[in-house]
């Protein structure tokens, strides 16, 4: 039973705000991703050694719900991060079920999961941002160790099943693997998809 589920988390940071979604907001922070991110600021969650707690959505809810009245007087709720979190959307279904429908709930993603993990999220997650990286194969590839294949035919099909105002694309300028024509080329790919909104923003390295 999916209520039976459990996910790795490695920690929940409270009383986070307009840094996570709207109002104030809980991020929920899973182990394991699928990609190698030459600049990832998050190595912990896919290193072996990182400590985490393997939980049900019930133990998640426990842990985050003495915010429930900052979450209802701001339109806030709990981020879901990582790490990859539709690895374990199954879980993330069965935390709806259990908190109701007024926390806002949001999923920071790189869709390089199959279908079926967005498709469940996408019931029960009201707002997703997408780290897109670079929609050229070759940026992609050097920079994450993964081809992004998947993850715009996730992103093509999350746009036409929950629509376009439900998700936001991080678009970053990535030195010395992609540049602003680059990524001017990305967001008109995507918008070409029906894609609306993009937060743009440039990577800051150790080198400057």
């Amino acid at each position: 039973m999916a209520a039976e589920r459990r996910a790795p988390v490695i920690a929940c940071s409270r009383l986070r705000m307009q840094t996570d979604g709207q109002g104030i907001t809980t991020l929920v922070c899973f182990h394991g991703c699928p990609l190698r991110c030459r600049y990832c600021i998050n190595k912990f969650s896919f290193d072996p050694e990182t400590n985490r707690e393997m939980l049900t959505a019930r133990e998640i809810y426990d842990r985050v719900k003495q915010d429930a009245l900052y979450f209802l007087a701001t339109g806030g709720g709990v981020t879901f991060g990582g790490g990859e979190p539709l690895l374990y959307a199954p879980v993330l279904a069965a935390f709806r079920e259990i908190c109701g429908p007024d926390w806002h709930l949001c999923a920071e993603t790189s869709l390089s999961v199959p279908w079926e993990n967005v498709e469940t999220a996408a019931g029960c997650i009201d707002h997703f941002y997408v780290d897109c990286k670079d929609t050229d194969p070759d940026i992609y590839r050097r920079y994450t160790g993964q081809d992004n294949g998947l993850m715009l035919s996730n992103l093509q099909r999350l746009v036409e099943l929950a629509g376009p105002e439900r998700i936001m694309v991080r678009l970053p300028l990535i030195p010395e693997f992609n540049t602003d024509a680059d990524r001017e080329k990305s967001e008109r790919r995507l918008r070409e998809m029906g894609l609306q909104h993009f937060d743009r923003f440039t990577y800051r390295t150790e080198s400057g």
